[in-house]
């Protein structure tokens, strides 16, 4: 998993928990890296699961809660520093209907070798859009993070339905976005 992952993790962390709680979640996390993670570094995302379950147990937060809670904080830095990806694009359906083809395209370009979730669109109706989220990682609950801060971001009034898909090990998930 992209360090920058990581690295805003613990960003989020120490801004709402505090630095003894950032600690706390570093130690739990096992790794050898004892919490100095580089943006660009590579890092096996075991050390975050682990890292997001200490924090669940500290905060009282569920995962599901932490992941979409860290969604909407990487949505903002998103916004910030790829602030080219939302322009040209009024509507959050138009732009999330995007993410394979164009966004994790170029992400790629900019990281060489980042291992990206996966994005299917089935056909659905119109003025709605199905996003199906496929990755090797159980991070659908941040994926919907990211869907619920996009759906803000562009103040339109959407209607989300999230279905799990993967049999509860959160590595799929089904979006289904509705223009109301």
């Amino acid at each position: 998993m992209k360090g920058m992952i990581f690295t805003e993790f613990l960003d989020m962390v120490e801004g709402s928990f505090g630095l003894a709680v950032k600690d706390r979640v570093i130690a739990a996390a096992g790794g050898t890296h004892d919490g100095a993670y580089t943006a660009v570094g590579q890092y096996d995302h075991r050390e975050m699961v682990a890292m997001a379950l200490e924090l669940s147990a500290i905060s009282g937060m569920t995962m599901q809660e932490l992941l979409i809670a860290f969604g909407h904080h990487v949505f903002g830095i998103f916004v910030q520093g790829f602030s080219h990806f939302f322009s040209g694009t009024d509507s959050a359906l138009v732009f999330l209907s995007r993410i394979d083809d164009y966004i994790h395209v170029e992400v790629r370009k900019l990281y060489p070798g980042a291992e990206l979730p996966s994005f299917s669109y089935p056909p659905c109706a119109a003025g709605q859009l199905v996003m199906e989220y496929r990755s090797p990682r159980p991070m659908a609950a941040f994926a919907e993070g990211l869907v619920r801060a996009t759906i803000k971001y562009y103040g339109q009034p959407v209607q989300l339905a999230v279905e799990d898909i993967s049999g509860g090990a959160g590595t799929a998930a089904r979006f289904t976005l509705t223009a109301a």
